[in-house]
């Protein structure tokens, strides 16, 4: 497994940190005496900048494609709301410099298709069957049968000398 330092040197990850400085800079001229652009825009802007590359190292820390597979889709949801949020800010009058704007926009293009090819990387065979249904891979189904069901599996061959019918035995 990666360490954490190399999960920065990753093209996702520094596209995410761009994404990051980006954000802070457009937030920056948002008029402070907007309240309205600072509560709707402000906040939430910068909560899914940094929700994007807090997710991918999440992600990169785990083998699982199930738990990769939900970071993913919570990066998604941030990037995509991202843009949304900073194409209405290209409407509002008191936002003077608007070339943030695309600047921030064209950089979540580019760490889309990133963002494809990272996740085209999850080993699909690491997994835990999603219950819930969402993110099992392609041909797994939460109503499938857990293969691990059929593996024999007797405590006692494993705590030798412990009477486990004992609670108070440890």
């Amino acid at each position: 497994m990666e360490n954490s330092h190399d999960r920065r040197q990753s093209p996702l990850y520094k596209k995410s940190e761009q994404i990051f400085k980006l954000t802070h800079a457009l937030i920056e001229i948002i008029p402070h005496d907007n309240e309205f652009l600072q509560e709707t825009c402000s906040k939430f802007m910068m909560e899914d900048a940094m929700m994007i590359s807090a997710k991918i190292s999440g992600a990169e820390a785990v083998d699982l494609y199930d738990i990769k597979m939900e970071n993913a889709a919570i990066i998604r949801k941030c990037a995509r709301e991202l843009y949304v949020r900073a194409g209405s800010l290209r409407f509002e009058e008191d936002i003077k410099d608007k070339e943030y704007i695309e600047l921030l926009r064209n950089e979540i293009d580019e760490f889309r298709l990133l963002f494809i090819d990272w996740v085209a990387s999850f080993d699909q065979w690491n997994y835990i069957i999603d219950r819930w249904g969402l993110f099992n891979p392609p041909g797994v189904s939460a109503h499938d049968k857990d293969p691990d069901d059929d593996i024999p599996f007797n405590p006692k061959d494993f705590f030798e000398g412990m009477n486990l019918d004992d609670p108070e035995e440890e």
